[in-house]
């Protein structure tokens, strides 16, 4: 019993809502109290401060969420050791990835995956780098992959594989004379970006930082929040972007965008797993290991 009433607890330590929590857990919101209060009189100690129909969690939350969260780590650790024994690999694994990496690379990953482990439910979160990083580190995704240079001293990264960031426009761009460009030729070029917090956006402002330029001397006509909106927008527009290879193989070779090299930049980056520091839970393991050998 005192197991599921940390169950409950946990579920609204995440979700900071009772009827959410619930919702999640297919019981009433009445029992959701009686849990909670049960819980507290269990330790002593109040869990939630409940101000203006709104919860937070006091101090002893705060750790008891962390103890809860280290249990059912190791729940399902356990379920993940018994299972290998059986000769059977089941669980539940959460995966979150930025935009590039989830739409156009890890996808042929998770269907070979799925295939070879049809007993793991995968579920894949996709949000820019950043967000990525804050679902880790509350405990939402159990694995990351993630592209630019944020390092968050709570995470682990570990590589997995390298990408290209080059710059596109469409083939009927009128304003286009010549398909290879000096780096000081970008001041005259209008440009659509990725949004702050991206990794594409971090690496381009490093890379061209590295080379003197500051994207503030850049003429930036858009910021989008995704390569299909960037990609669509370039199509119907006379603006160049800077975007991941693996996000425009479809329009290069059915020619509708093409690559502009620039003389002395290349702009290369490596995406990467991220985990909460110590060892990744069995099933991220195993998903590391499956990625890394099937790139």
């Amino acid at each position: 019993m005192l197991d599921f009433r940390l169950k409950v607890f946990y579920t609204v330590a995440q979700t900071l809502n009772f009827n959410k929590a619930a919702e999640k857990l297919f019981i009433s919101q009445p029992a959701v109290t009686k849990h909670i209060r049960e819980l507290e009189q269990h330790f002593g100690i109040t869990l939630f401060n409940r101000e203006h129909k709104r919860i937070s969690l006091t101090k002893e939350g705060e750790i008891v969420k962390q103890y809860a969260h280290n249990i059912f780590e190791q729940y399902q650790k356990l379920d993940f050791e018994l299972n290998l024994l059986k000769n059977k690999t089941a669980g539940a694994l959460r995966i979150g990835a930025s935009t590039t990496i989830a739409q156009y690379i890890i996808p042929p990953v998770l269907a070979a995956f799925h295939k070879r482990f049809p007993e793991v439910s995968l579920n894949l979160y996709n949000a820019n780098s950043l967000d990525i990083e804050h679902l880790l580190l509350s405990g939402n995704i159990d694995l990351g992959i993630v592209e630019g240079t944020n390092m968050n001293t709570d995470l682990r990264y570990l590589p997995f594989m390298k990408d290209e960031i080059v710059l596109v426009t469409s083939v009927k761009n009128r304003n286009l004379k010549k398909d290879t460009i000096s780096i000081k030729d970008l001041r005259t070029l209008p440009l659509i970006m990725r949004e702050e917090g991206s990794g594409t956006f971090d690496i381009i402002r490093n890379t061209l930082r590295k080379s003197g330029f500051e994207l503030e001397n850049l003429t930036i006509e858009m910021q989008l929040g995704s390569t299909e909106a960037i990609k669509n927008y370039l199509l119907h527009s006379d603006t160049f972007a800077f975007l991941s290879v693996y996000g425009i193989r479809t329009e290069l070779s059915s020619d509708k965008l093409q690559i502009i090299d620039i003389k002395d930049l290349e702009i290369n980056r490596m995406l990467s797993f991220a985990y909460k520091q110590g060892q990744p839970l069995p099933l991220a393991e195993l998903f590391i290991q499956f990625a890394s050998f099937n790139q």
